[in-house]
């Protein structure tokens, strides 16, 4: 990418932040000695203004290259009889898990676990402390693979690409099963027919779930040219180390940043100095997993989000992008739970949260799935997310008197006008000009070469189909 110098992320050596806003030592970052079958990785985290992760250490689950395990387990998982090949979504699953975004996870959950999350989105680490989990992530079986592998015993499988490659290996296992009516009414409040994370990824899924402890034979690569900003939360932590952050306030998009975005992230900033920090930094965070059809891709994203940098828009000494690789259930106050846990755990202890998080509409009905106040209301009370400070989205919208994004004064409506993002896409579609000061010019330009690049051959009225992310 042109300006990808402007604000990608370098590792040098970690320097030694100053002592943050009176939150005890600075930031230590280091690997633990191996334990446990699966080979677990504890990085303990003790912070000036960083948030310690659940369970108090990430748990990394990618063999080290040191003292020859990875090779081992290479030559453990192609001797294995027994192989379970990864889909898409599974794989950005294993990712997820490998890097430590779910700790205290260990692995693809067993029963226990994805009963608790499935119905009270927490589950009980060790040590009896409870932890968010508010999505289940689990590896299902169809019926053939389950007899094979409980007819012989076996008590560990090896994990697969599509190019039946061994990826990981899944050891002390257990097979219960899959109930896809309860996991999808609890997870998005209803069974109607066409919610996209339920076709990609359940309704033609085996019957069965496989959980288990996880070592993962290398860190996960999509060779995408997108992997640089592809940062795991230890990595995030030594980041805002360096940086000397005494704060983070992570902000999720699958979306282009417009101007009123950008408004509500350096609003955010003054607001934390205003507190007392000193140097709060912004984590923009896209979700770089499976999203529907007719979101703009991921690649669109990140090359309009370098844009926004490139231009002054945001401020690159004080911004972190990297992409988040979870898949997008759109389940709302439900998913926006797990949005935020998992930035605890790269180090984030501010959280904006803005309408409809996570939401959609429903796929059979003219209406949102969700109320649109319920997801930050629903952060303010979930279990195990008391440590993290949930900063409610302020309401921007276009000030036509002003001629630029601002925040939305009842006193004055008449002068603010709102462009959804779906009246943002077609303005893109039609290569119409949103009103100057809505995003900037370059983001723009990305915006509508995207959407150039989905028109229709000539002589056919249909425009090809959007690509997920």
């Amino acid at each position: 990418m042109a300006t990808q110098a402007a604000f990608a992320v370098r590792f040098p050596q970690l320097a030694r932040p100053s002592r943050g806003h009176g939150q005890g030592q600075p930031a230590r970052v280091g690997v633990a000695v191996r334990g446990g079958r699966a080979a677990a990785r504890g990085v303990r985290c003790r912070a000036g203004g960083l948030i310690e992760p659940d369970g108090g250490r990430l748990v990394e689950l990618v063999a080290p290259e040191e003292g020859g395990r990875r090779a081992a387990l290479r030559r453990e998982a192609a001797a294995l009889p027994h192989r379970v090949r990864l889909g898409r979504v599974d794989t950005e699953w294993l990712h997820v898990l490998s890097e430590g975004w779910a700790s205290p996870l260990r692995g693809f959950m067993r029963e226990t676990e994805f009963l608790q999350a499935l119905h009270f989105n927490a589950v009980r680490g060790a040590d009896g402390t409870l932890v968010n989990m508010s999505v289940p992530i689990v590896l299902a079986l169809d019926d053939a693979q389950r007899r094979a592998i409980q007819a012989d015993g076996a008590t560990a499988v090896a994990l697969v690409d599509a190019h039946d490659r061994p990826v990981a290996v899944l050891s002390d296992i257990e097979i219960y099963k899959h109930n896809k009516e309860e996991r999808i009414a609890r997870t998005w409040g209803t069974t109607a027919r066409g919610l996209p994370y339920v076709e990609e990824a359940i309704t033609n899924a085996g019957d069965w779930l496989i959980g288990g402890d996880l070592e993962v034979i290398e860190p996960i690569k999509y060779n995408d040219g997108l992997d640089q900003y592809r940062l795991s939360p230890s990595q995030l932590r030594e980041e805002f180390a360096r940086r000397n952050a005494d704060a983070v306030f992570a902000f999720q998009l699958r979306n282009p940043v417009h101007n009123g975005h950008a408004l509500l992230m350096t609003d955010t900033r003054r607001r934390l100095l205003e507190m007392g920090y000193k140097n709060p930094v912004l984590l923009l965070h896209p979700l770089g997993g499976f999203t529907k059809a007719d979101d703009v891709p991921l690649s669109v994203r990140m090359k309009q989000h370098e844009k926004v940098l490139e231009e002054g828009v945001l401020n690159p000494e004080s911004t972190v992008v990297a992409i988040f690789p979870s898949p997008m259930h759109y389940a709302g106050p439900t998913e926006v739970q797990w949005h935020a846990k998992a930035r605890i755990n790269a180090g984030a202890n501010f959280y904006i949260v803005g309408r409809d998080p996570a939401g959609m509409g429903h796929p059979t009905e003219k209406r949102d799935l969700y109320d649109a106040d319920h997801g930050k209301k629903v952060l303010s009370m979930a279990p195990g997310l008391e440590r993290l400070n949930i900063l409610p989205f302020k309401v921007a919208a276009y000030d036509t008197k002003h001629n630029k994004m601002n925040f939305f004064d009842p006193s004055r409506k008449e002068d603010f006008l709102f462009i959804s993002g779906t009246k943002m896409r077609s303005l893109a579609k039609n290569r119409e000009s949103p009103p100057d000061g809505f995003m900037c010019p370059g983001g723009w330009k990305v915006l509508v070469e995207y959407y150039d690049s989905l028109a229709p051959p000539e002589g056919s009225s249909k425009l090809r189909e959007a690509v997920a992310a």
